[in-house]
């Protein structure tokens, strides 16, 4: 069963080609796929680009023209709920928009003529996510004393499982975060794409997964290190996850 494994950004998926048997590379839709074995699984690894509609195209393609058959999207976002710290791993169970709104024709958040605004993980691809992130953190996190102590990561991580919002913003001011918790209370993390991946996933009947490193709080200082974070640590601990996952699932 092939896997297609979804980053936004280049610094997301570093060096997991890298790990890729007999890859190649295909150009679709202006991207490119890397299409290759990883531990003798069919492994399809793309970058959605920044974005739902982006994302949601990428996904789409993955689908139609690679035919995956599970997709896991994997990158950073920003913490939203007070228990969600800098350096913890948030795993979707839900995915809202929450920049969709139709209203009144239609409730806010509610997607239009889907009679729902959540699209729900798949349970079984989510607890094999968990169950590598657990294991990643278990070692450390992938990450060696220094890199830890440059991002102030020295505090023990958790990995947390809950709602992800998803919104074409970068969310980076405190006023703005403010309204989205006070909005979605139960929302754990903050990003750009896995909602979109999240209904194509539904609408093709392919069970989907997401994990995200946390990499600011979404507040005024979310910019700061941003790429420093993302490759340096985010993109570690996606490499050493990924490694962690393919052996859980089925072949």
């Amino acid at each position: 069963m092939s896997t297609g494994i979804l980053s936004a950004m280049a610094q997301e998926q570093i060096g997991l080609v890298a790990h890729l048997d007999e890859a190649r590379i295909e150009r679709h839709a202006g991207r490119e796929f890397q299409v290759g074995h990883r531990q003798g699984r069919q492994v399809v690894l793309a970058l959605s680009r920044i974005g739902k509609v982006a994302a949601a195209t990428t996904a789409s393609a993955l689908i139609e023209r690679f035919g995956v058959r599970r997709i896991v999207f994997t990158g950073v976002a920003g913490g939203l709920h007070p228990d969600v710290r800098v350096g913890d791993t948030v795993i979707g169970t839900e995915f809202i928009q929450h920049d969709m709104d139709a209203s009144p024709i239609f409730p806010r958040f509610e997607v239009p003529l889907y009679g729902r605004a959540r699209f729900a993980a798949d349970a079984a691809l989510t607890r094999c996510l968990a169950q590598a992130a657990q294991a990643v953190l278990a070692d450390g996190g992938a990450l060696d004393e220094a890199t830890r102590e440059r991002f102030g990561l020295g505090a023990p991580r958790r990995v947390h499982q809950g709602l992800i919002a998803s919104g074409d913003r970068f969310v980076s001011g405190a006023d703005e975060a403010a309204r989205l918790r006070a909005a979605l209370p139960d929302a754990l993390a903050v990003e750009m794409e896995a909602a979109a991946v999240a209904q194509v996933c539904h609408a093709h009947g392919v069970p989907f997964a997401a994990v995200r490193n946390i990499s600011d709080r979404a507040d005024d200082q979310a910019h700061v290190d941003f790429g420093a974070y993302i490759e340096d640590v985010a993109g570690r601990q996606a490499r050493a996850l990924i490694a962690a996952l393919l052996p859980l699932l089925p072949a």
